[in-house]
């Protein structure tokens, strides 16, 4: 395993089976980052999302889009702190994501201050637009 796929779980508190993202791509501490989620069909969300046609939860979307969030806003402004995700805005869904699909998600800090910083995230596959959203942390 590369020292990329170890650098997750120093970013990230996050553990299995919550941790959403597998690699860091790109990161510019206090404005953006870039990662990787690679879906599979064994995940445990997908037996029952759906029977025969398995689909990412748009949830589970959300929470690697906020991971990734959390990750852009690592730096020493937030040095020993975790950011909690505290609302989320604009969320849209454009197409499913399914096994096998290599979801790149990048989040990009907007505004900061006063302790709640806003985030806009998007998620790709293939290029295309999956799901946006805006992501408030606290």
């Amino acid at each position: 395993m590369s020292q990329e796929a170890f650098d997750v779980f120093r970013r990230l508190p996050h553990r299995y089976p919550m941790l959403m993202v597998d690699r860091v791509t790109e990161i510019e501490p206090g404005r953006r980052a870039v990662a990787i989620k690679c879906v599979t069909v064994n995940e445990p969300h997908f037996p029952g999302h759906y029977p025969g046609q398995p689909i990412m939860p748009g949830v589970l979307i959300l929470e690697a889009m906020a991971q990734v969030g959390g990750i852009a806003l690592a730096g020493e402004a937030h040095a020993g702190k975790i950011p909690l995700l505290a609302g989320v805005e604009k969320a849209r869904f454009r197409r499913p994501v399914v096994p096998g699909d290599r979801l790149e998600l990048e989040s990009t800090i907007v505004k900061s201050r006063a302790g709640l910083s806003k985030i806009e995230s998007v998620a790709r596959v293939d290029g295309k637009v999956v799901a946006e959203a805006e992501l408030l942390f606290t």
